[in-house]
């Protein structure tokens, strides 16, 4: 091979930093190398970044391969131990030319291959500057990293460290350059995008960047927000679900659980209540917003009964999107240190609660047959809807936005036509 490939797991985010991982290792003239971008949120991801380094160093035994990402920086150690690995970088280091001009020689030991600082060291996020994503017809802009909630189960502000905002005007400039690369939807992405600001002068919200950057930037044809904390959820951010048709109608929700001793082990911030209230605010604002959730199935101590109330809060807060985690233990967390349950249970809770979702998903696909929708054309055939809905386009051109009907689904995506109007 040759060039720069880059691997990549996990998040949006980490998809963002991919981009930024790709630009600087090329600008620091580094060939022939695989970068791998790993995502520490459950031993299984950390699994599956094992196994395609083993597979990438099978299929390019000549490559030059860098681990980094979430679980490098939280277990540098054991992607240094491996065999296949020639350098660790920490997710701070992974952003920098500079780390890529100074990896180390190959077969040195696994110590001299770490390159991983103290993330709560790290104080503050530069802007990184992306001017096209590869394969992807929205952009994304990391406006925060890091996250200083201390949920038990969770090691990413470990990997992250503490929460830290980019500066608003760098993100609308970013959002400029993006706009005029002809990008037609932004994505505004963060670890725990939701307490963005409360590091920065005069302690701006997420809802006012949003905000700003749809007057700043009219250009800007669709903005949407990867994930929030409803509990984080501030005035500005309500004015625009109710106002800004250019704010799409989708969120995509914290949850964790559904049951509040749950919630309290695990050192949520909200009760179930709590985003009930949040999902009917939001409905009476915009009705047609449809709303997806992170859940954990299978947490320390959760009993039949818990796990029932988080079926019923699913159900309750209408969620057209599921997005189920088995629970996993990760060392250093409080969580790992509570009274387990058996594997094959959580395993079992965990279908249980994805096959909940894809009711959910069936439901809401449902409601959408007979709508109106603009859809924002993908690479892949597919797109999205304003609502995040997932509609097969083929014949479409990638990043047209294009007036259709919904004529069916699948249980799993849409059909359409292209609305009358616009056939000709």
């Amino acid at each position: 091979m040759s060039g720069v490939e880059v691997i990549t797991f996990g998040c949006r985010l980490n998809t963002y930093e991919s981009e930024v991982m790709r630009a600087e290792a090329e600008k620091a003239g580094l060939n022939n190398a695989i970068l791998v971008n790993t995502c520490a949120v459950t031993g299984e991801a950390v699994r599956q970044a094992r196994q395609a380094i083993r597979r990438a160093r099978r299929e390019n035994p000549h490559a030059r391969i860098i681990v980094t990402g979430c679980a490098a920086q939280t277990e540098a150690g054991t992607f240094g131990a491996m065999a296949e690995v020639d350098a660790v970088l920490g997710n701070e280091e992974k952003l920098k030319s500079a780390a890529y001009r100074a990896l180390p020689d190959f077969g040195v030991s696994a110590e001299e291959k770490l390159r991983v600082n103290d993330i709560m060291s790290v104080k503050a996020t530069a802007p990184q500057m992306v001017r096209h994503i590869d394969g992807h017809v929205r952009a994304f802009i990391q406006v925060q990293n890091g996250c200083d909630h201390r949920c038990t189960f969770c090691i990413i502000p470990y990997g992250r460290g503490n929460s830290r905002s980019v500066p608003m005007g760098a993100v609308v400039e970013q959002a400029r350059r993006l706009v005029a690369e002809g990008y037609r939807e932004i994505v505004l992405t963060g670890v725990d995008a939701t307490s963005y600001g409360a590091d920065l002068p005069g302690q701006p919200t997420l809802g006012l960047l949003a905000k700003t950057l749809l007057k700043q930037v009219p250009d800007i044809e669709r903005l949407r927000l990867s994930s929030i904390d409803s509990i984080e959820a501030d005035r500005h951010l309500l004015d625009l679900i109710a106002e800004e048709a250019r704010f799409m109608p989708h969120l995509h929700l914290s949850l964790q659980h559904g049951d509040d001793m749950i919630l309290k082990r695990m050192k949520r911030r909200h009760a179930s209540a709590d985003a009930l209230a949040f999902v009917e605010q939001v409905r009476r604002l915009r009705p047609e917003t449809s709303f997806g959730a992170d859940m954990i199935a299978g947490f320390p101590t959760e009993t039949e009964d818990m796990f029932s109330n988080a079926v019923r809060h699913a159900q309750d807060c209408g969620l057209s999107f599921l997005h189920v985690f088995p629970y996993s233990p990760r060392p250093g967390t409080p969580a790992a240190r509570m009274p387990q349950l058996d594997r094959a249970l959580v395993k079992e809770r965990a279908a249980r609660l994805r096959a909940t979702g894809e009711q959910l998903t069936a439901a809401h696909l449902d409601r959408m047959v007979g709508t109106r929708q603009t859809l924002l054309v993908e690479m892949s055939g597919f797109g999205h809807t304003e609502n995040f809905s997932l509609v097969a386009a083929p014949g479409l051109t990638p990043r047209d936005l294009v007036p259709v009907t919904i004529t069916g689904h699948n249980g799993k995506h849409l059909t359409m036509q292209v609305a009358a109007a616009c056939a000709a």
